[in-house]
């Protein structure tokens, strides 16, 4: 297997969406700067609302990565459907998780939220996206989800904080008293994303698949 994920490693960072992540990426970079650049100094709740529009950004673009133009080329191969999806995660995990680190370093330090709890929020949200694109592709036969998960995205992002209920509030400031509540909360979502990314990378049973 380990010979088969070396193997693979090179087609499949080929046809990953670069230009999706690579314009996500750079936007995300350029809103962390934007106050820098501009000689301001944001407030805390400005800081806040701003890394969470970077995190929503980024997840954006990860939206995009399990299409794949060639997929119903590839279905016959004798790789499975959740080693090629845990591969294209595995080949950009380090770039996010660089591009997040830089992300923090452009806001500044005095008016940044808990690291821990922003990198939760936007982790979190990250996973959900690719849950989304799990999801579309194992459901239907489209070969590029990511518009439609990106679009779904956004309009969660921007309807949850309006209709969540006040109990329920995920969106909350470091100096509420909800925010260690609010991110127990970001942590199971987490845990839900992932489990139904991973539980959606599988192939679809075929009829006799038991027998």
């Amino acid at each position: 297997m380990r010979g088969v994920t070396r193997a693979l490693a090179g087609p499949v960072r080929r046809t990953l969406p670069w230009p999706a992540l690579g314009a996500a990426g750079t936007l995300g970079l350029l809103l962390a700067g934007a106050p820098a650049l501009a000689g301001a100094e944001p407030t805390a709740w400005q800081t806040l609302l701003l890394l969470r529009g970077v995190a929503l950004t980024g997840a954006l673009g990860l939206a995009f990565l399990l299409d794949d133009p060639a997929r119903h080329l590839t279905a016959p191969v004798p790789t499975r459907r959740p080693v090629r999806q845990a591969l294209r995660v595995a080949l950009v995990a380090p770039a996010v998780a660089l591009w997040w680190t830089a992300v923090l370093l452009l806001t500044p330090e005095r008016t940044r939220p808990p690291v821990g709890g922003i990198t939760l929020e936007a982790a979190t949200i990250c996973v959900l996206a690719l849950a989304g694109a799990a999801v579309t592709v194992r459901l239907t036969d489209e070969p590029r989800p990511g518009p439609a998960v990106a679009a779904a995205l956004l309009l969660v992002a921007v309807l949850a904080p309006l209709l969540a209920p006040e109990d329920w509030a995920l969106f909350t400031a470091p100096d509420d008293d909800r925010w260690a509540a609010a991110h127990d909360r970001w942590a199971v979502l987490l845990g839900a994303g992932s489990a139904v990314a991973a539980v959606c990378a599988a192939e679809p049973l075929r009829r006799g698949r038991f027998r």
